[in-house]
């Protein structure tokens, strides 16, 4: 795309462009004066100036932005002030975006009158999948009329040239480009990345790479000249704003400050490369321009000494702003859900029992016809097949393929858009294949996902269901039968179900809808359709519309005879999935001796429930389908070690599949490394011949 630029730009929006650049350098310089203050790491946009502010100058509140750390001067230009970016600079309690949680320039925003700005992190290039995700929640919004703008939004993605090497921007721009999606890529290309420089790092700049999206619209822009880039940013946005097509701009700038405080200019490049860079400064060029045009040197130079008083005052009353309490270290962890008890008819009379799949294609329906703002994408979700194990059939002949639909093979983006999604206010319901493949997606649930409601002081919590079909099942095979619990249970800030019958699981994925934080589901192949041997019981009544089950809430599914539990000659079995039907059959060998609690949750975790019935039985082994060195279970077994050390007979023990990287393919070898009724029966017997 021509920029076609007549550099028709009013005087008053070219002295409050140069003010704000005569402020980011002002405030640039009193940060490196004051390093013993500004202690905590921060990047600015020192040569950056120009396009940053381009961009921010064409903005409206219903726009919506993702700054990346360089990126103050768009920050200023949207209309933030000095004075509350140094709050986040000082990690103060104040800071408008973080609550002194995160690290300069990674803002977040609901506020009314501004441009909204989602969680950003450090991670470069992961912003463009949340980000284009916005864009693809606008464009669903807008096709089925479920709010008015007054004007069509845009979105704009900020990026480095050096991030869009990622393979997850990638992702981006090809769903943006094959959906047709509202979003500006904005890639400031300084030539740098760190100490990596544009010949080592790739073969083409943005622009050109860019032309192997088909359907991405472009443009270069010298993005040190504040007029041609103000001009080819209106056309951008009004192009995006009119159209609805996604374009990536080009803007070609310059890095005159450090990477970062802590690494340093000095530490990686020479003299002729800065004075070539300092040579381009947006702020000498915009004065040249002015001086040209006209305006004097005296009202330029009164501009920079007020822009400089502005930003001592400001940093001076940053520093003496309150510090977080240390007591708020906690808070936002998760946002508060209205799901706290379990409620509606469990069990309606005159109904038949049905397999756990059904059960999860019905609360979708449900769903999906009382909620406009529900939809369901992932690989091969759509009408044709309606998932790999049938569990979304139906659904996408019930509401077309705007609101069930397949993806590419992309998990990082299907994980990683129900960021944006959900902040617009949809609810996403999104299926990773099989459990094996979530992996692809795991940068996305940590980096974006799981810390957005925390670093965003709990503005931005991400409402989605990720479903992941999870566990081995008749030969599966190394990468389609992997348990994958442990990895995400050590996600902080994320929720996960693990349902072992179909009324549990139409309860959770009700109660998960409703949760305002991430929850994942993981769902066992092989209690899909109970044909596993011993599973029979996984088939249940389906409940009513209006039955939602708590997450975090265990259940004692086989309750031990209270005479033996009177004698010491009973114990306690914590397990999920297939465990609660190896538990169930190994059970009867002991009638009355043997008591189970489904955990039914992961996290949160219902310890309450399980120390309870520990201090009761003073034996208890915890049942896992994974491998068990560093797993969940270990890590579950010691927690109930150290708070029921004292009513324990023996120590807790641990049973779950052999220590090995993957399950085999042959249904022998399967077999020897999977724990079953037989294993749990000797476990059993060991532990009440103590």
């Amino acid at each position: 795309m021509e920029i076609g630029t007549k550099k028709h730009v009013s005087e008053e929006i070219l002295l409050k462009a140069f003010n704000h650049m005569m402020l980011a350098k002002a405030m640039a310089d009193i940060y490196e004066e004051n390093r013993n203050i500004t202690k905590y790491v921060h990047s600015t946009s020192r040569g950056h100036e120009a396009i940053q502010l381009a961009t921010a100058y064409q903005l409206t509140k219903d726009d919506w932005v993702s700054p990346y750390y360089r990126d103050e001067s768009l920050l200023l230009g949207i209309g933030f002030e000095p004075y509350r970016l140094m709050l986040q600079l000082l990690a103060k309690a104040d800071d408008p975006f973080s609550g002194g949680r995160s690290y300069y320039s990674h803002p977040s925003s609901r506020e009314e009158d501004l441009p909204k700005i989602i969680h950003q992190s450090s991670a470069t290039g992961m912003q463009a999948i949340p980000t284009t995700g916005i864009a693809q929640g606008i464009k669903y919004i807008q096709e089925f009329n479920l709010k008015t703008y007054d004007q069509n939004p845009v979105v704009v993605c900020s990026l480095g040239d050096n991030s869009v090497t990622e393979g997850e921007v990638a992702e981006a721009f090809q769903f943006a480009a094959l959906h047709q999606l509202p979003v500006i890529f904005l890639v400031q290309d300084n030539e740098w990345g760190i100490s990596v420089t544009k010949e080592e790092a790739r073969t083409s700049d943005a622009y050109d790479y860019a032309a192997g999206f088909v359907g991405l619209n472009r443009m270069r822009v010298d993005g040190t000249d504040f007029i041609e880039s103000f001009e080819a940013m209106k056309k951008a946005v009004d192009f995006v704003r009119s159209e609805r097509k996604p374009i990536l701009v080009c803007a070609k700038t310059v890095l005159i400050g450090h990477h970062t405080s802590g690494v340093r200019r000095e530490f990686y490049r020479d003299e002729d490369d800065l004075a070539k860079h300092r040579a381009k400064d947006p702020g000498k060029i915009l004065r040249n321009r002015l001086i040209e045009d006209g305006i004097s040197e005296d009202l330029l130079n009164k501009i920079e000494k007020n822009a400089r008083t502005e930003a001592e005052h400001a940093f001076e009353k940053a520093i003496s702003a309150e510090d977080p309490k240390p007591e708020t270290v906690t808070d936002h962890i998760f946002a508060p859900t209205p799901i706290t008890e379990e409620s509606g008819e469990r069990e309606p009379k005159g109904q038949e029992k049905i397999v756990m799949v059904d059960a999860a294609i019905h609360a979708i329906q449900e769903i999906m016809w009382k909620h406009p703002e529900a939809l369901l994408y992932g690989q091969d979700v759509g009408e044709r097949i309606g998932g790999v194990f049938r569990e979304a059939v139906t659904l996408g002949k019930k509401f077309g393929n705007k609101r069930v639909f397949n993806t590419a093979i992309q998990e990082a983006y299907i994980i990683g858009s129900t960021v944006g999604m959900s902040a617009v206010g949809l609810k996403p319901i999104v299926e990773v294949q099989f459990a094996d493949y979530i992996y692809p997606g795991i940068n996305q649930l940590i980096t974006e996902i799981s810390k957005s409601n925390y670093l965003s002081n709990g503005k931005f919590p991400v409402s989605n269901i990720i479903r992941v079909p999870t566990g081995a099942y008749g030969g599966g095979g190394p990468y389609h039968s992997g348990s994958v619990e442990s990895i995400l249970a050590n996600i902080k800030g994320i929720k996960i179900a693990y349902p072992s019958n179909a009324a549990d699981f139409k309860g959770l994925l009700k109660a998960a809808y409703y949760d305002p934080n991430p929850v994942i589901m993981l769902e066992h192949k092989g209690l899909y359709w109970s044909k596993v041997p011993g599973t029979e019981e996984a088939k249940t009544i389906e409940p009513a519309e209006d039955y939602v089950l708590p997450l975090g809430k265990g259940k004692i599914i086989l309750e031990a005879d209270p005479a033996e539990t009177e004698k010491g000659r009973t114990m306690l079995i914590v397990t999920y999935g297939m465990g609660v039907y190896w538990a169930k059959e190994a059970s009867k060998n002991y009638p009355g001796r043997v008591e189970i609690i489904d955990l039914r949750t992961l996290i949160p975790l219902d310890e309450e429930l399980v120390f309870e019935r520990v201090k009761i039985h003073s034996k208890c082994l915890v049942l896992t389908e994974e491998q068990l060195n560093n797993s969940f279970a270990e890590a579950f077994a010691h927690r109930i070690s150290k708070n029921c050390f004292r009513n324990l007979d023996a120590p807790v023990e641990t049973l779950g599949s052999l220590n090995l990287p993957a399950v085999p393919i042959n249904l022998v070898l399967e077999k020897e490394m999977l724990p079953n009724a037989e294993k749990v029966s000797e476990k059993i017997k060991e532990m009440l011949s103590h």
